[in-house]
């Protein structure tokens, strides 16, 4: 099951993420997430379910 690790506030932002994971051999998927009143959309960056905790310390040394 694909699980929503990350909420960008632009396509730029999440294809950084997703180069990010990739690197390290995840799978990754991005998506765009719900529109916000501003106009702007965000978009949604998936991993599977099981590369939870190693995405978690991806994007902690990352800074993210």
């Amino acid at each position: 099951m694909w699980t929503v690790v990350y909420m960008a506030a632009n396509r730029e932002t999440a294809e950084r993420i997703k180069a990010i994971l990739e690197e390290e051999c995840i799978l990754v998927k991005i998506r765009p997430g719900p529109k916000c009143s501003c106009g702007d959309g965000y978009y949604e960056v998936l991993v599977p379910e099981s590369e939870i905790e190693e995405v978690k310390n991806c994007l902690y040394r990352a800074g993210l």
